[in-house]
């Protein structure tokens, strides 16, 4: 007898199942792996690659001042992965992001802007931020363009503006206040200050992710846009909001950038939009849109900056360090589909 079901989250109207073979229950074809069974599997790599730090370099690896590094270096890109998470369980996707970081942290870092002090940094780091994800939010959800296409033009412009107001030089940070965020005095318990506000931005969008309407409403849109629509949510304003997400996220990184390096540079950010979306991808977050989550992506970026951490220490050459990474993403894609299709 044929059934109808509508998924739970995704907002999808109600379809006929495929029968079942013999032998093979629905409940043995899920959607993809379970929930715990991804965050157990990145929990495993990156015991593994500790195990593997520990062998091939226990001093330097295992040292404190190490793994405050390695923390620290994953919160910038860390931050900006949270928002691109959003984005592509909403069946988007943000290919400005690197250039928003490094738009805003230049715009921060101008000798005017610095003459407001942190308040003034901070403040325009975020605007700036905002106000990128809000063109792309626009031009995206109420201008009909896609997303790739949309946020291809923003990297493109907002790359050409950091470089023009910087003039391709390196603009240093002078305030005291900023830069006493990045010493050792500053850290709480041994904990650096920005590894802090990842852990803030990380609770708060696993919150919103998992708790709110607003999250079921991303998982709905990225599930079926259109019945989403027809069961009365206004899908184009979720569009925009998940866009300013995406430009807040990447404003809290800029100004975390700035403290880490005390200077704005129009390089800045540069590939984060690669790295940020492999770190989603290998975490559980489908491509395609419907299904993700903010913790597999945020153990994603610290497989990925815990790679880059080991080979720096065995001074391995950086091309096979991205041949590992994309080993990794084309097994974590791999892994999607078969468990997608209930192999």
């Amino acid at each position: 007898m044929t059934q109808s079901t509508t998924p739970a989250g995704h907002g999808t109207p109600a379809t006929p199942l495929a029968p079942v073979p013999a032998g093979k229950s629905a409940a043995h074809r899920p959607p993809g792996l379970r929930p715990d069974v991804r965050t157990l599997s990145l929990l495993g790599v990156l015991a593994v690659l500790v195990a593997v730090g520990g062998v091939t370099r226990p001093d330097e690896f295992l040292s404190v001042s190490n793994l405050q590094l390695v923390l620290t270096q994953a919160s910038v890109i860390g931050v900006v992965t949270v928002g691109m998470t959003f984005v592509i369980t909403s069946g988007g996707i943000d290919l400005s992001v690197g250039a928003i970081v490094a738009l805003a942290s230049v715009w921060a870092t101008t000798v005017a802007t610095q003459e407001y002090g942190f308040a003034g940094i901070l403040f325009t780091a975020v605007a700036v931020g905002l106000g990128c994800g809000l063109v792309n939010g626009l031009l995206i959800a109420y201008g009909g363009m896609v997303p790739f296409i949309a946020t291809l033009a923003m990297f493109a412009s907002a790359r050409g503006l950091a470089l023009q107001i910087t003039d391709g030089k390196t603009q240093i940070v002078t305030v005291e206040s900023v830069l006493d965020l990045g010493v050792k005095d500053a850290y709480v318990l041994g904990i650096p200050p920005l590894v802090l506000v990842f852990a803030a931005v990380t609770l708060v969008g696993w919150l919103l992710f998992n708790r709110t309407t607003f999250g079921r409403r991303t998982v709905a849109v990225g599930g079926n846009a259109e019945a989403t629509r027809l069961a009365g949510i206004d899908v184009r304003r979720q569009r925009l909001y998940l866009y300013l997400l995406s430009g807040l996220c990447c404003g809290i990184a800029a100004f975390l950038l700035i403290v880490l390096a005390g200077s704005g540079q129009n390089t800045n950010g540069n590939l984060y939009e690669l790295d940020a979306i492999a770190a989603a991808i290998i975490g559980g977050t489908l491509l395609s849109g419907g299904r993700g989550t903010v913790v597999g992506s945020v153990l994603g970026v610290l497989v990925f900056t815990t790679i880059t951490n080991l080979f720096a220490l065995n001074n391995l050459e950086s091309a096979v360090q991205q041949i590992a990474k994309g080993a990794i993403i084309v097994a974590a894609v791999l892994v999607q589909h078969r468990a997608l299709r209930g192999d």
